[in-house]
């Protein structure tokens, strides 16, 4: 009937009708095969991207669909798990937007896992819920262990574990507290929501204690309270601060935030000396782990000469001494300088130390620093090179 006029057809078959005169004269006017098969796709499915695996299996996915969407189709445990992918034998984002007939092959890694901003560029439905339903699990995980360490570290004072706590014991502190768990209880504690000297009071009077006394005094019976260990792999539970973004080598203390779990800060950074004053109870101590194999962000201000190639050897330093650019901008400070702002990856405060010497010893680079926090310090605040004047920090 598609041949006629079209005259005595319902309307299921005037579509069906409309669109295969609409394929006739597509392929009156293709000679392409491939071309015709293209703009059948457009037509049929106008919201679709089919893209293949390395087998030939062909995955459809919503327009816009990236390179995570794409993972998430194949497997669950691939999407948690991807870092790259390559296209048509090319390596590249996660983000990169998925044409229709690319082949697409997924690069896992096994110490990967979801990160919060895949949510801001997925398309499809399953991996958006995937990575939410990942990111609610992991973090409960994260915080409970934190919770853990945390009422652990308030109860050395008074040479309590809760390993050493009974069943009715919990049963009691459960109920005063008006929890449905433990986890629920240590959660709490992780996420901020509690204040871990405070559940320590809480669980003396679950043991009949209550004449004992529980603070954030950094001294016990048995010597000095342990400190938190950070690892700067426990996940959202555990933050650096972003007013001072410390690096391990640094001095550093926590402070627990209701809803965010613990943060980090440098010892000397301004913003968590104020904070300590208003809320003592929310900090304690904390240190690095004496094994820490991440890399870590921090910002660094150069002031160089603004001749040719200045940046290609300031970029070239960094990456002969082994730190990742992420981030770089730039600014005018006279019409021969230029004030360059870069976000490295370091692994230690050494590290870091032994980058700005090298960049020091550039002729074309007058200062440089690190700068702590989110803002750049002004010219005047930077560090002298070994050929200016002053002494460096």
């Amino acid at each position: 009937m598609y041949k006629g006029d079209g005259e005595g057809l319902n309307t299921l078959q005037t579509q069906t009708h409309r669109l295969l005169q609409s394929l006739l004269d597509i392929q009156n006017q293709t000679g392409d095969s491939a071309e015709f098969l293209e703009h059948i796709k457009v037509d049929l499915f106008p919201d679709a991207v089919y893209v293949f695996t390395p087998n030939g299996k062909i995955m459809s996915l919503p327009r816009g669909a990236t390179v995570v969407d794409f993972a998430y189709a194949v497997h669950t445990d691939v999407g948690n798990r991807c870092v790259a992918a390559r296209i048509n034998q090319v390596i590249e984002p996660l983000r990169t937007v998925l044409k229709s007939g690319d082949v697409v092959e997924i690069i896992t890694s096994s110490h990967a896992r979801p990160n919060p901003v895949w949510l801001s560029f997925v398309r499809s439905g399953k991996a958006r819920s995937e990575i939410r339903h990942y990111l609610k699990t992991m973090n409960l995980e994260d915080t409970v262990r934190l919770g853990h360490r945390l009422l652990n570290q308030a109860l050395e004072a008074d040479d309590l574990t809760l390993e050493s706590m009974s069943n009715e014991a919990w049963d009691r502190l459960m109920k005063d507290t008006q929890v449905s768990s433990r986890e629920e209880l240590l959660s709490d504690i992780g996420a901020g929501r509690r204040v871990a000297p405070v559940v320590a009071r809480r669980v003396l009077m679950a043991l009949g204690r209550s004449d004992a006394r529980v603070d954030q005094a950094t001294q016990g019976p048995n010597g000095p309270r342990a400190p938190i260990v950070v690892t700067g792999c426990e996940g959202m539970s555990v933050q650096r601060a972003p007013c001072c973004l410390p690096i391990p080598g640094d001095a550093i203390i926590g402070y627990v935030r209701k809803g965010s779990g613990l943060v980090v800060h440098t010892a000397e950074c301004e913003t968590a000396r104020k904070a300590i004053r208003k809320e003592p109870d929310r900090w304690t101590d904390v240190t690095w782990d004496d094994n820490i194999e991440r890399a870590f962000d921090v910002n660094v201000d150069l002031q160089v000469l603004n001749e040719k190639g200045a940046l290609a050897i300031v970029a070239a330093t960094f990456s002969d001494m082994g730190a990742n650019i992420t981030n770089l901008t730039m600014s005018d400070e006279t019409v021969n300088r230029k004030l360059l702002h870069f976000t490295v990856q370091v692994t230690d405060r050494i590290h870091l130390a032994r980058i700005l010497m090298a960049l020091r010893r550039q002729e074309c680079v007058e200062r440089v620093a690190r700068v702590k926090g989110k803002n750049f310090v002004k010219t005047r605040n930077l560090v002298p090179s070994a050929g200016s004047s002053g002494s460096p920090q």
